[in-house]
């Protein structure tokens, strides 16, 4: 419709100013339209790069807990420069996600001295003094002179009680099975501290990759802007026809839109990295480091496959956590046999400390539990299930990291790819877009070629910041693969 209606134009007279003032507005009306339902490159940057970004997603395997924060303090008046590595330190102190599995590791510690209490004998000490008073028509006393009718006596006594589980099967199960069970909580921990550098390190790139399209924005903006300023010269001078200062003008505005959006995609990508750091409400922030496109050498996707499965803080988790069921099936059953318990206590009694005399009582016994009515059963049939459970999630864990890392290697190499043909094609695109300015300098075409030009650098520009973006995206995604992405994501991404 676009080039239908400049080719009408062509055959117009250039001189009619009601026509051109139609067409203008007809253009217009269209490129709206066009906006409306099919967003320019610079608003679509989120559409280009979806397949990586729902990759990391997978990856990532993060929780919305991870995408808050806790604010760390107050804002200040100065500019904060942040570089990726201080991003990831404060994430790894106030974002939610961190917090969270922190405390969860407290709360399995917690359980696990708790099972261990059951083990450990229990003292108790105490020291009282007790004052009564006694009628003998209470006791059924009467008519015995001898005997007052109300009697007050009052004793003092000091008292320790001891009692010991010697044996109990079910009890040293379930406290091994929450020893176990703390052993993935810590390593859910370190696994939340990888999904979180994955979740910032790809926060920080949205930031860089949302000021560079407006870097290349402001470029095609001074284009645009120079162009219709050439238009305008040249039909004021009465060389050049009115469609062409009305395309131009069109073609500036249009960029001016796309500038606007990206500004603004850029504001809100900042939030959402300062969001994921707990960065202080209001905290003005730049980012310092830039992390341009850098090639790695990663190993072979076996040998990936083969570090991933003994470094993924997730997987072995998920191992421990069988292990823990297995433990707590194991006590279950265990409820079945002997315990064996001691009990013993020793008082010191007598009217004052001093003048009183020592008691003491000692009891050891087993017991056996006979009829529990089906408690038991329901405790090994509830234990029986989770294990299966725990079973079932390790084996998705384990197919997990399979089809993360090849996917962190799919990824990778397309990126690499797409970042050779993009680069190139930014170069041809910048000499298309000269050539075409000097041929419409010396009169020989007019705007159309111009901003057809202009147009094919946008494109090339927005698939360039993508593929740069989605390959620092992969080399980090393929880290999180790894199990390395908190330890060695600054050798993957080459930040300071």
């Amino acid at each position: 419709m676009f080039r239908n209606l400049l080719g009408v134009e062509k055959q117009m007279n250039g001189n009619s100013e009601r026509l051109s003032r139609r067409i203008f507005i007809a253009i217009t009306k269209f490129l709206i339209s066009m906006l409306a339902t099919s967003p320019p490159s610079a608003c679509g940057q989120y559409v280009s790069s979806s397949g990586i970004r729902q990759s990391i997603s997978s990856v990532s395997g993060q929780s919305p807990a991870t995408q808050g924060s806790v604010p760390s303090g107050a804002a200040t008046n100065e500019t904060v420069q942040l570089t990726l590595r201080d991003a990831i330190n404060m994430a790894l102190r106030y974002n939610l996600g961190t917090i969270e599995s922190g405390e969860n590791e407290r709360a399995a510690r917690g359980e696990r001295l708790l099972a261990l209490s059951q083990l450990l004998p229990q003292v108790s000490v105490g020291v009282s003094e007790n004052v009564n008073q006694a009628s003998k028509a209470v006791l059924g006393v009467k008519n015995v002179p001898q005997i007052p009718r109300v009697r007050e006596y009052s004793y003092s006594s000091a008292d320790a009680t001891v009692s010991v589980t010697l044996f109990s099967f079910s009890s040293i199960q379930r406290f091994r099975a929450t020893q176990t069970a703390e052993q993935a909580a810590r390593l859910n921990y370190q696994d939340t501290l990888d999904v979180v550098t994955l979740v910032v390190g790809n926060a920080y790139l949205l930031v860089i990759e949302a000021a560079s399209r407006i870097q290349a924005q402001e470029a095609l903006v001074r284009n645009a802007q120079a162009l219709y300023n050439q238009a305008l010269d040249s039909f004021q001078a009465g060389i050049a026809p009115k469609i062409d200062v009305t395309r131009t003008e069109v073609q500036l505005h249009t960029e001016q839109y796309s500038l606007s959006v990206d500004r603004n995609n850029f504001d809100i990508a900042r939030l959402n990295l300062s969001r994921a750091i707990g960065m202080p409400l209001g905290q003005k922030f730049e980012i310092v480091d830039q992390l341009p496109y850098a090639e790695i050498n990663p190993a072979t996707v076996e040998e990936a496959l083969k570090s991933a499965y003994l470094s993924r803080s997730d997987f072995r988790a998920a191992l421990d956590s069988e292990k823990a069921a297995e433990r707590t099936l194991s006590g279950a059953r265990g409820e079945r046999y002997p315990v064996v318990a001691m009990n013993g206590s020793y008082s010191d009694v007598g009217s004052t400390f001093g003048h009183s005399n020592g008691n003491f009582s000692v009891e050891a016994g087993v017991r056996v539990p006979v009829f529990t009515g089906g408690r038991i059963k329901g405790e090994i049939t509830e234990a029986e299930a989770t294990l299966q459970q725990r079973k079932a999630e390790a084996e998705n864990i384990r197919g997990q990291v399979d089809y993360d890392v090849r996917t962190a290697f799919l990824n990778l190499n397309a990126a690499r790819e797409q970042v050779d043909v993009a680069r190139r094609n930014v170069d041809l695109a910048n000499e298309n877009l000269a050539r075409c300015k000097d041929r419409f300098a010396s009169g020989v075409t007019d705007s159309v070629e111009v901003v057809q030009a202009e147009q094919s650098l946008a494109s090339a520009n927005d698939q360039y910041i993508t593929s740069v973006y989605s390959h620092n995206a992969a080399k980090l995604s393929l880290a999180r693969a790894l199990g390395v992405a908190r330890t060695n994501y600054s050798q993957y991404l080459g930040g300071h």
